[in-house]
């Protein structure tokens, strides 16, 4: 039996470690491209912000593998934590594209954006080699990247409605 409970807590918690990590890098990349170059930025905050939502992933499974839940609420923890890690950390990755994007920089000059492209290439290559031809990898992290913001917008935006719902007041009473 799996407990939906659990996996809802898991999910609300994945998404607010989603909107944390990228608005937390965001803030980090925006307050040191004042005092250094953009790029020198982003591979100052990339790699502690990609460690800092890793930490959280990898506290909310251990969480979960060491509570009084079924053996199937634990695997599908895990299976959620292994789906959605790669849409996790580009998070502050995309934090820092949309900077080097308001500034008209590219973004591909950060090392630490380039060793995070490498990395999911190293993950995706063999996938794409195997059921196709070299240009599915290309298509492949373009789709990751549109996969993983939607991802971060729909888990953010749940997250986030019912604050937004209770910023509105309540509902009007019927007469």
């Amino acid at each position: 039996m799996i407990s939906l409970g659990h996996l809802k807590r898991r999910l609300g918690q994945y998404a607010a470690l989603w909107v944390g990590g990228f608005l937390l890098a965001l803030a980090g990349v925006w307050l040191a491209s004042a005092f250094m170059d953009l790029m020198a930025a982003a591979d100052l905050v990339l790699p502690a912000a990609m460690l800092g939502v890793s930490l959280g992933l990898g506290g909310g499974v251990i969480a979960s593998l060491v509570s009084r839940e079924t053996l199937g609420t634990k695997l599908a923890v895990m299976l959620l934590a292994a789906l959605l890690a790669l849409p996790l950390l580009w998070a502050p990755v995309s934090a820092a594209v949309l900077i080097a994007f308001v500034a008209d920089r590219s973004i591909e000059y950060s090392e630490a954006y380039a060793a995070f492209q490498i990395g999911v290439a190293r993950l995706l290559f063999p996938i794409s080699e195997a059921i196709g031809d070299g240009e599915l990898l290309g298509r492949a992290w373009t789709l990751f990247q549109w996969v993983s913001s939607i991802v971060g917008f729909f888990s953010a935006l749940a997250n986030i409605w019912p604050f937004i719902r209770r910023l509105l007041g309540p509902e009007p009473a019927e007469v």
